[in-house]
């Protein structure tokens, strides 16, 4: 159904870069689900009442709570798309992560109030009566809940959206839930067990889970996340391509919402280059990935000297040895050497990975270290990086 609403609603709807086409898929899916999950609820609430059932009536609100969801996924895909202003100039993108952390605070209450009543039910019982129409009602509910599982799920992974990808997730545990309620009415019916309540909790911890795994999935971006390793690879192939650069590092990656990304790198030129011409590349990179991969880029140029061979043996030397120290995954960039009458200055950033539990402050100082060893007469200057992708 949501390939054929597509195919009628949605222009372009194959160019999934679009901000306006991603956009567009949010809206279709939350308009669907908040059909699907009114009518649901209105099924469930019906088949509570003539069963007097907790665990039913509490997964029908679970619905209603759902919609309200789907009606605030739409709304932040909606203020996602608004145009950058004079208050937000980067725009609203991130509009989409705030619903998606509004819907987890939703399923979290929900699980709460559920767990409440079902403990209550726990200690003072009621009677829960049988009916064939409701347990119809159930499975029909489950095949719809695993339905919106699967089309959030597809496209979320197409336009690479957190709050789509948590919505499934969800609509997978609603599944679970009613399987639960359902499994609960015919145990009371065949074997004479009141397990109702109990269903309710297991109801009321399957909900919770899901605002929680909803919560963690939409704060990590709004912290900030590192960039898709592919994303960096694109940027280093377009980089790379370029004659006049020898090098980058430094990538930092700003993610404002879908379609809102900002780059800065330092890029390596020859010391000896024609300024003008390498300032040409330059610019014509930063147009190339702006063009391709829809980011603004600024890119620093680090003049590095490309024909020295003691400044290259020295660098070479100083790499070798804080691999010794720190491991392999360290590097270093930005390599000069200042002869004095007395002593030479190396001066350098040593990029160090997050992990490393070592301070810069100690880096530095056995860094400075290391390269007094390797010779007396040298003097380091190290500036510690850590990278950000």
């Amino acid at each position: 159904m949501i390939r054929l609403l597509a195919k009628l609603f949605i222009r372009n709807r194959d160019d999934t870069g679009d901000p306006a086409v991603r956009r567009a898929y949010g809206v279709l899916c939350g308009a669907v689900g908040i059909a699907l999950n009114a009518l649901l609820f209105g099924a469930k609430a019906f088949a509570g009442a003539v069963t007097g059932s907790i665990a039913m009536t509490a997964d029908a609100f679970n619905n209603l709570s759902d919609a309200l969801s789907s009606v605030i996924t739409l709304a932040g895909f909606r203020l996602s798309g608004k145009r950058n202003d004079t208050e937000h100039p980067f725009g609203h993108g991130r509009a989409e992560y705030v619903a998606g952390l509004i819907v987890a605070m939703l399923i979290l209450m929900m699980g709460f109030d559920l767990a409440r009543s079902s403990i209550e039910q726990i200690f003072e019982p009621e009677a829960v009566s049988f009916s064939a129409l409701s347990c119809g009602i159930l499975a029909a509910a489950i095949l719809v809940k695993l339905y919106m599982a699967a089309y959030n799920a597809a496209v979320g992974r197409r336009i690479q959206s957190v709050a789509m990808r948590a919505t499934a997730m969800d609509s997978l545990s609603d599944a679970a839930a009613t399987l639960a309620v359902l499994a609960s009415s015919l145990v009371g019916h065949f074997l004479g067990w009141n397990i109702d309540a109990y269903a309710g909790a297991l109801v009321s911890v399957l909900i919770l889970r899901a605002g929680y795994c909803a919560a963690r999935d939409t704060i990590s971006p709004l912290l900030g996340n590192p960039p898709d390793p592919a994303f960096v690879k694109r940027i280093e192939a377009i980089v790379g391509a370029c004659p006049e650069i020898r090098g980058m590092h430094d990538l930092i990656v700003h993610d404002y919402g879908a379609g809102r990304r900002m780059i800065s790198l330092h890029a390596e030129v020859p010391a000896d280059g024609d300024l003008l011409a390498m300032h040409d590349a330059i610019d014509a990179v930063e147009r190339q990935l702006a063009e391709e991969l829809g980011c603004q880029a600024v890119i620093h140029m680090d003049p590095i000297a490309t024909d020295d061979a003691q400044v290259e043996a020295a660098r070479q030397r100083v790499l070798a040895a804080l691999r010794a120290a720190l491991g392999d995954d360290v590097s270093v960039h930005d390599f000069r050497m200042v002869a004095g009458p007395k002593h030479t200055k190396l001066i350098f950033d040593v990029l160090v990975p997050q992990a490393l539990e070592r301070s810069d402050a100690d880096v530095c100082a056995m860094a400075r270290k290391l390269v007094q060893a390797l010779d007396p007469a040298w003097d380091a200057v190290v500036n510690v990086d850590r990278p950000y992708v």
